[in-house]
């Protein structure tokens, strides 16, 4: 697991010379199920050194008014002085599919496998199987201590040494004074995280996504799924001349 934590953080040195297509779905759902907002995002991505830069390139959202679902193409649209929604959707989009903080925008807290993680965590070889016509490790993993919240299972590539997928959950409840006192819980707490390998050696997030409920305030509740999907990876070509001035 050692060498696996190495090759993920070295991965996103190996990355950098790549730029790729990064698309974000964001959903909004009431309690019935009922939309109430939405937004999709694309963006290309250039990996940058500690972080990644980001354009967009395209937006699009609706939200719920009345009994109708209106479009909005502002990213910082906000329908009403207090709209929990839209304040809502822009952090999630914001820190957990475009963490500034991360090379490659995904927040790794949630993911315990990088080096400073590993002794925190218990791993535990399940089984040798075929997946995606390449050998793997399945591997089930907790924390050791409460503060250490994820458990959940990865699928480790066995020639690269690098997770295929990840699926982690939080591995407590929310405590019952905190849902009495602040009136807040959430739960369905889990993530996915899928690497797909575009070159030998290299290894990128390709899918991540993740479903939840909140509720928060005796009133505000909803269900939250988000998906990313990252694609058209391109290396790019590091060219230079060299011209000279007549005499």
């Amino acid at each position: 697991m050692a060498k696996v934590a190495a090759n993920l953080e070295h991965g996103s040195e190996v990355r950098k010379s790549f730029v790729y297509t990064q698309k974000i779905h964001t959903r909004l759902l009431r309690t019935n199920s009922k939309l109430a907002r939405e937004e999709r995002r694309e963006y290309t991505v250039t990996p940058d050194g500690a972080s990644s830069e980001r354009k967009l390139v395209h937006f699009e959202g609706q939200y719920e008014k009345g009994k109708k679902m209106l479009p909005y193409t502002d990213p910082d649209f906000r329908h009403k002085g207090m709209d929990i929604d839209g304040e809502l959707i822009e952090e999630l989009a914001d820190e957990l599919v475009a963490d500034k903080d991360s090379k490659d925008g995904i927040d790794m807290d949630l993911f315990p496998f990088l080096p400073k993680d590993i002794p925190h965590y218990s791993f535990k070889l399940l089984k040798t199987e075929t997946y995606r016509n390449r050998e793997v490790h399945r591997i089930a993993f907790e924390g050791k201590t409460k503060e250490r919240p994820w458990m959940g299972e990865a699928l480790i590539d066995t020639e690269d040494l690098q997770p295929l997928s990840i699926q982690t959950k939080l591995n407590f409840k929310m405590p019952f004074l905190v849902k009495a006192i602040f009136g807040t819980n959430l739960r369905q707490t889990g993530f996915s995280l899928t690497y797909a390998r575009v070159a030998p050696g290299v290894w990128f997030p390709s899918t991540y996504g993740t479903e939840m409920r909140l509720d928060v305030l005796f009133g505000y509740k909803r269900v939250i799924t988000m998906s990313m999907e990252s694609s058209n990876f391109q290396k790019v070509a590091a060219e230079s001349s060299i011209t000279f001035s007549p005499r």
